[in-house]
């Protein structure tokens, strides 16, 4: 398994230089590193900000698991989308509203077929909310499929 953690994961991280806004380190609360989020105030309604995870050494015909952590905090803040470097057109992921402030768990499989994919792309999209934020953390890549909750 990889760690692609922002505080202490071996991955590499690009911030889109064609969006609107970045994403910015925010401290987790228990002061253990940081995660990265787009608080609901930065740019207008319905700009995107994205955060790139490139992937080098992934093996051809091969599955992985890339898990994270993310939440939606606040009224009509935004979506969440995740982007396959293989697959531009639709997310393979997508989240639009938290139920409350709480930490989830996202999973994506990523099969590689002949192409491989050479990046993940989170995408947020600014809502129309004033307060909260979309956060992303624990970003972790093992091989194989991904396991049941």
């Amino acid at each position: 398994s990889v760690d692609c953690s922002f505080s202490r994961g071996v991955c590499d991280w690009k911030q889109d230089a064609d969006d609107d806004f970045d994403w910015n380190p925010a401290d987790r609360d228990k002061g253990d590193g940081y995660y990265m989020a787009v608080p609901a105030f930065v740019g207008h309604k319905n700009d995107i900000g994205r955060l790139k995870l490139l992937l080098t050494d992934l093996k051809p015909k091969s599955s992985y698991c890339l898990i994270f952590s993310y939440r939606l905090a606040g009224d009509k803040v935004g979506k969440l989308r995740v982007f396959l470097a293989n697959k531009k057109t639709a997310p393979v992921w997508e989240e639009n509203k938290g139920k409350d402030e709480k930490w989830r768990t996202g999973k994506i499989e990523i099969f590689q077929g002949a192409e491989t994919t050479n990046s993940v792309t989170f995408e947020s999209e600014r809502g129309k909310g004033k307060t909260g934020e979309i956060g992303v953390d624990n970003v972790i890549l093992i091989s194989g499929l991904c396991p049941e909750d």
